[in-house]
């Protein structure tokens, strides 16, 4: 098992620091998701500037939408042909556009 990096007390408050602001971060994409007050499209759109967004697992996202819960949100996976470990990062253009096709009604 390797090491951890060594870190000063600064380097470590820093970490913790951003960590904290990343969640809660994620945390309010979710609730503004679940609320319908940002659609996927919007999401994807800022996924490409915003950290928080882009290091989200897809079906996180899928599951904090209104109409889809946990077992409709890895069918729509499964459909669509993402893995459920998949970040938003990593999705391609024609699995965005598969997602964005399947989910709006």
């Amino acid at each position: 098992m390797p090491t951890p990096p060594v870190l000063t007390a600064q380097d470590r408050a820093a970490a913790l620091e951003k960590a904290a602001r990343i969640r809660k971060e994620r945390a309010e994409i979710k609730r503004q998701l679940k609320c319908a007050e940002l659609s996927l499209r919007q999401i994807f759109d800022q996924s490409a500037s915003n950290e928080a967004i882009s290091k989200m697992r897809v079906l996180t996202l899928l599951e904090s939408l209104p109409a889809l819960g946990k077992v409709k949100a890895r069918r729509v996976l499964e459909q669509v042909g993402i893995a459920e470990s998949r970040r938003v990062q990593g999705l391609g253009a024609n699995q965005r556009a598969e997602l964005l096709k399947v989910t709006v009604r």
